[in-house]
C-alpha cells in the first residue's frame, strides 16, 4: 500500500490553519483510498499562535502531526520534513489551498505510475486560473519563460505550491539543494530534469489568495539570483538510490 506524506509549511497562519487542515483531512479520507496518508504541519518560525494550533490539531485529528523549526524559510521546512519522511511519496501544498484539491490524487497517481516528480501546473492546457492579479500573472509567466531560456527545460510551472516527489527522488535531490526559501521549488525541478529524472505536469484549477504572504518582487529577485547561481555555478549531479525489490510472489498453481 502506497504511503503519502502531505507537508503544509506555515508561517504565522493561525487564522487559516484549522480550516485548511480540516478540509484537507476530509478530502484525503474521501479521495485517497488504497493509500495511507499523513498531514505534516511544518511551522517555520511563527511568532503568533500557529504552533499551538498545529499541536492541538495533531492531538485531535487522526493522521495529522506537526514539526517546529525555530527559523523562517519554506524551503528549510520542506527539506526537513521530506528528508525525515519514511513515506513512499512526499508532497506539499500551500496552507491557503489555492490549488483545487481535486488534482491531488493525480499527483499521487503520476508518481505511482513511474514519474519521479509530479508538478501542479497553472500554465498548461486544461488548467484554470481565477482572480489572479495582472502583476502576479505577468511575473509568473515571465519567470517560467526565463527558466526555459536559461536551461531549456520542459516543465511548465516551477512555482505552483502543489508538488509530489517519490521518496527516492527527494532523498537524491534535497541534499544537493541550497535554497531555504521560495526558490527551492525551481531548484528541485531544474536539478531533476537536467539529471534525467521524470517530471509529470498535472493541470490544476487555481484561485488567487488575496491575503497571500508572498512578497512578489522580493521573491522574484531571490528566484532570479537562484537561477543565475545554477546557470553559472553548475547543476549538481545526482543519482537515484536503488529501488527496493518487490517482495517475492508465490503461486498456488503448478507448472
Amino acid at each position: 500500500m502506497t504511503s503519502v506524506d502531505i507537508i503544509i509549511p506555515v508561517y504565522n497562519e493561525e487564522r487559516d490553519l484549522p480550516r485548511s487542515v480540516a478540509t484537507l483531512s476530509q478530502f484525503l479520507r474521501d479521495n485517497l483510498s488504497g493509500r495511507t496518508w499523513r498531514i505534516v504541519i511544518a511551522d517555520n518560525g511563527s511568532t503568533d499562535g500557529t504552533l499551538a494550533i498545529a499541536q492541538a490539531l495533531s492531538a485531535r485529528l487522526p493522521g495529522v502531526t506537526c514539526i517546529h523549526l525555530p527559523e523562517k524559510g519554506r524551503g528549510r521546512a520542506l527539506r526537513r520534513a521530506w528528508l525525515e519522511s519514511d513515506a513512499d511519496i512526499v508532497s506539499y501544498m500551500d496552507v491557503d489551498l489555492s490549488t483545487d484539491l481535486k488534482a491531488f490524487p493525480a499527483l499521487v497517481q503520476a508518481i505511482e505510475q513511474g514519474a519521479d516528480i509530479a508538478v501542479g501546473s497553472r500554465l498548461m492546457r486544461g488548467s484554470r486560473v481565477m482572480r489572479r492579479p495582472l502583476k502576479r500573472e505577468i511575473t509568473s509567466r515571465g519567470y517560467n519563460i526565463l527558466i526555459k531560456l536559461l536551461f531549456w527545460t520542459r516543465f511548465s510551472d516551477a512555482q505552483c505550491g502543489f508538488k509530489a516527489l517519490s521518496r527516492r527522488a527527494a532523498q537524491a535531490i534535497l541534499p544537493v539543494t541550497k535554497d531555504l526559501a521560495w526558490f527551492l521549488d525551481s531548484e528541485i525541478l531544474i536539478i531533476a530534469e537536467k539529471n534525467g529524472l521524470r517530471i509529470a505536469d498535472v493541470p490544476v484549477t487555481w484561485v488567487d489568495d488575496p491575503d497571500s504572504r508572498v512578497k512578489v518582487m522580493k521573491t522574484a529577485w531571490g528566484d532570479i539570483k537562484g537561477l543565475l547561481r545554477l546557470r553559472f555555478g553548475g547543476i549538481p549531479r545526482v543519482a537515484l538510490p536503488a529501488a527496493k525489490p518487490n517482495p517475492p510472489t508465490t503461486s498456488s498453481g503448478t507448472p
